[in-house]
């Protein structure tokens, strides 16, 4: 009756341990995207037109 009772014992307690978890499933990511940004040299145009129009309004004459 020992035997059968630490048999029981032993297979109770590796039946839990042999069915812990999943699979692993491992995904593979490939390359990483790269993004390179373009320079913003575009929006000095029209910040520096804004300041000759109002360089040209202001020093014009009142005529």
């Amino acid at each position: 009756m020992k035997k059968s009772l630490a048999l029981a014992a032993a297979l109770s307690l590796s039946a839990s341990v042999a069915f812990a978890g999943g699979p692993i499933v491992i995904q593979d990511e490939g390359e990483p995207e790269v993004i390179v940004q373009k320079p913003r040299s575009g929006a000095a145009l029209p910040i520096l037109l804004g300041v000759l129009v109002f360089a040209a309004v202001a020093g014009g004459n009142g005529t």
